[in-house]
């Protein structure tokens, strides 16, 4: 698959009307960050702040995610941020199977544009879209996971631990070893 430009792609991602979720959204979102980046965090999809501004992880979610890359030493400018589906599922639900295959397309052109090195899944979904479709969060969180050179850190998604504190501690443990592995590999910018 030929990667389009991040120009083309946006235009793509803003025309899509591939599954329902086209017919609720308010605006699309694309992603932010750092395009050229080393690093690419993946999220589930947008939350209501993000559909109402078209910009990724600016609600309480974004919020807590920006102290945890902070902690990691990773912020917007050496990072890019997206989500498996680009347009918010209404009531903030779990995107469905047939959303999640319509957008996959577009979060591999994201990726082959990008050429990360460093890939961090925030949460289930993406989780299942990046790694493996069996894969269990709560039991395989913090577990690095490398595919054709590429490493994977999946953890819990900032939304899940605003949902549930209890697990924000292990969640730390998974941004440390994020932190790791963003030392080791000299990631970093």
């Amino acid at each position: 698959m030929q990667a389009p430009s991040l120009a083309e792609l946006s235009s793509l991602i803003i025309n899509c009307h591939k599954c329902p979720l086209s017919e609720s959204r308010s605006h699309p979102v694309v992603g932010g960050g750092n395009i050229h980046s080393k690093i690419m965090i993946v999220g589930e999809g947008p939350g209501a702040h993000e559909d109402m501004s078209g910009e990724a992880f600016i609600g309480p979610a974004g919020q807590l995610l920006d102290k945890m890359m902070k902690y990691a030493g990773i912020d917007r400018t050496n990072a890019f941020l997206t989500n498996v589906v680009k347009c918010f599922p209404p009531e903030n639900r779990t995107p469905r199977p047939a959303e999640v295959k319509a957008c996959l397309d577009f979060l591999r052109m994201q990726y082959l544009l990008q050429h990360p090195q460093l890939i961090i899944c925030l949460g289930a979904v993406a989780s299942k879209a990046m790694i493996n479709q069996e894969f269990s969060i709560m039991r395989q969180h913090g577990q690095i996971q490398e595919k054709k050179g590429i490493l994977f850190v999946p953890t819990f998604h900032p939304a899940a631990l605003l949902r549930d504190p209890e697990k924000k501690p292990l969640a730390y443990e998974d941004w440390k070893t994020i932190k790791k592995v963003i030392e080791e590999k000299g990631l970093r910018g």
